[in-house]
């Protein structure tokens, strides 16, 4: 797919591109969102309809990319990549959590908040696992159940496993490896026919937001609002130093690359919506195929950076809401514990706010803070999904530059100089 623009001379016609037409659809969904928000909400259907697309390939693609990625490589080379990876989450998520709790801390955006005394809304959300339905919910017990249900860690665990086996069976499972491998191009290829419809559902989704919750929802917090989206740009800044320190990447080729993902996430507030297309723009930087289909679906069940940042803000948020003073602390060990629960939410619907409610308590702290919180999460929601996008993919940059897996002349690295 096309995805840049040459300087058109004469004889050329200018060509619009993906981003392009997606950042029109975003400018029109706003338009319509906010001057017929009534019109807005009817386009429900179609925003739903890319989603349903999206979901269609998500669970092919992971089961192909990674049965492939991780015959070819080994029990060793997965071992390795999973400690790096890992490591990386870790990491990238504390500095997060300290982000969020800092600019709480700084500009106090819970003073002054009126506590809603409704707590009705939290009761509906999903529950959040506890550890032990967490670790048994890992395993499938039918890999078709867990494709029907794009359960993403359980379509991960199971392709490892399958791909070590073709490995280990060598020659005699030669014929597998090829069929994932045919099945991932024949998938990656259905990708790019779906992201065709992508500007109509990013223009849906923002309008049927705005027209939903209005603009006016943002006045009453919209200081909370400022401050989440002035932390995430923090923990940008941070990421992006730190790729460029650890990796020496080209940063406007890798911008360029994954503002395609970014801006679905960002539109939609769905991470599944943007996941084959930053996996798609990652290969096409240069990062082998077996490490994007390992490191990007792990990174959506353990490397949740912008809902951790929120996590952090919003309990800070609730307590200066609920004129309570917490110490350092007990604010430290709020991070711990939101630190290990947000691991367990993965695939459950407005997950961060799942842990919020659950959380809470634990602090002596009023549920109410999340039914506060609820009016303008949907607005919240789009921002931290998008920073868990994009914080995957450079987790996976990262691991790929540690694993010395990117070639030398890779788009990575930026246009070469004659």
């Amino acid at each position: 797919m096309e995805t840049t623009t040459d300087t058109p001379g004469p004889g050329r016609r200018l060509r619009i591109t993906l981003t392009h037409q997606i950042l029109l659809g975003l400018a029109l969904g706003c338009l319509i969102g906010w001057l017929a928000p009534s019109f807005a909400i009817s386009l429900k259907p179609v925003s739903q309809i890319f989603l349903n697309m999206i979901k269609m390939v998500l669970g092919p693609l992971l089961l192909t990319t990674l049965v492939a990625g991780i015959a070819g490589a080994g029990v060793k080379v997965v071992g390795r990549l999973g400690l790096k990876a890992i490591l990386w989450f870790e990491l990238a998520t504390t500095v997060a959590l300290f982000i969020g709790m800092a600019a709480a801390n700084l500009i106090r955006p819970g003073v002054g908040a009126a506590l809603s005394r409704d707590a009705s809304a939290v009761g509906k959300l999903a529950k959040a696992k506890d550890l032990g339905e967490f670790v048994l919910g890992v395993v499938p017990t039918s890999i078709f159940d867990a494709l029907a249900r794009n359960d993403v860690l359980q379509i991960v665990v199971f392709s490892v496993a399958l791909g070590l086996a073709i490995s280990a069976a060598g020659s005699k499972a030669h014929l597998l490896k090829e069929l994932a491998d045919a099945g991932a191009e024949a998938t990656f290829k259905l990708v790019g026919f779906v992201m065709r419809f992508a500007p109509f559902g990013v223009c849906a989704a923002i309008a049927v937001t705005l027209g939903t919750s209005g603009v006016a929802v943002l006045l009453p917090l919209l200081k909370c609002v400022g401050t989440l989206y002035a932390a995430l740009l923090v923990f940008f800044v941070l990421l992006f130093a730190a790729m460029k320190l650890l990796t020496r990447a080209h940063l406007p080729t890798v911008l360029r690359a994954i503002r395609e993902p970014a801006l679905i996430a960002f539109t939609t507030a769905s991470s599944d919506a943007a996941l084959p297309r930053a996996m798609q723009v990652l290969e096409q930087l240069g990062i082998p195929r077996p490490i994007v289909g390992f490191v990007v679906p792990t990174g959506y069940a353990f490397n949740l950076d912008g809902s951790t940042l929120y996590l952090s803000l919003a309990v800070v948020f609730v307590a200066q809401a609920a004129g309570v003073d917490m110490t350092w602390g007990q604010q430290l060990a709020a991070m711990l514990v939101l630190m290990l629960s947000s691991k367990g939410v993965a695939g459950v619907p407005r997950a961060a706010l799942v842990v919020l409610a659950g959380a809470l308590p634990a602090f002596d702290l009023p549920v109410e803070g999340a039914a506060l919180l609820i009016g303008i999460d949907a607005l919240m929601d789009m921002g931290r999904t998008c920073v868990n996008v994009v914080g995957n993919c450079v987790a996976t940059v990262v691991v790929a530059a540690w694993e010395h897996a990117i070639p030398a002349d890779a788009p990575l690295y930026g246009p070469r100089r004659s």
